[in-house]
């Protein structure tokens, strides 16, 4: 069967998803979730942006669990500022800053515990509007799947990989694994992807301005995260 372009992009929510795996729930029903009172720095925090080369919507905050809304917290970390630091047991990023304070961001991660990178790793590369392909191992694991995309998407908002990405190397080489936009923000905190780790696009966009070339990040394993 042919698969025109058009096809592929109108099916990319259930059919690609780019960095994950699996089929996703429907978002929930704006009028059955609950409505806590936002303030209004936190509904500004999640308001469009018209600014960008492409128009990014606005957050529906009652697709998102609460708590996993950006937020600075307390955060006891060994690592210099600047580090991030990935508990994807607990589905957040925390961006090490001064005074034993982090950023933290809520996260979507690999619907496999051994789909996800563990350890450190540098940001080698960063992208605004990203273009992505599938990797060789996805297409080989799932070719009706991957196998139409693998000559790749360019950046924009039928993109999987949102509005930013952080390319994760270790020891100068690729990982493959990302920190990443979303089209879907109802998946923040859970298990969804093929091991990347997915923001909100209105955090990875500020993820992205707030982080250098050669930024570490560490994700951790199960152990070290209940430490």
């Amino acid at each position: 069967m042919k698969i025109d372009r058009r096809t592929v992009l109108f099916g990319l929510p259930l059919f690609a998803g780019g960095c994950v795996s699996g089929n996703f729930p429907a978002p929930p029903n704006p009028r059955l979730a609950a409505q806590p009172q936002y303030s209004p720095e936190m509904v500004a925090m999640y308001a469009a942006i018209d600014t960008e080369p492409f128009p990014v919507p606005a957050i529906d905050l009652r697709q998102v669990d609460p708590k996993f809304l950006r937020a600075e917290v307390a955060y006891d970390s060994p690592h210099p500022v600047g580090t991030i630091v990935v508990d994807p047991y607990a589905r957040y990023l925390y961006l090490v800053r001064e005074r034993g304070r982090a950023l933290r961001y809520g996260v979507g991660v690999g619907k496999v515990d051994a789909f996800n990178f563990t350890g450190e790793a540098t940001i080698a590369r960063k992208a605004a509007w990203p273009s992505w392909r599938p990797t060789n191992d996805m297409i080989a694991r799932e070719p009706d799947r991957y196998g139409p995309l693998s000559e790749g998407l360019p950046g924009g908002l039928t993109n999987p990989l949102g509005a930013r990405a952080l390319y994760l190397y270790r020891d100068g080489k690729d990982t493959y694994y990302r920190i990443h936009g979303t089209l879907e923000p109802w998946t923040i905190g859970t298990k969804v992807s093929s091991g990347c780790i997915r923001l909100l696009n209105q955090d990875i966009i500020d993820l992205h301005r707030r982080t250098p070339v050669g930024s570490k990040v560490i994700v951790l394993t199960a152990s070290d995260a209940v430490a």
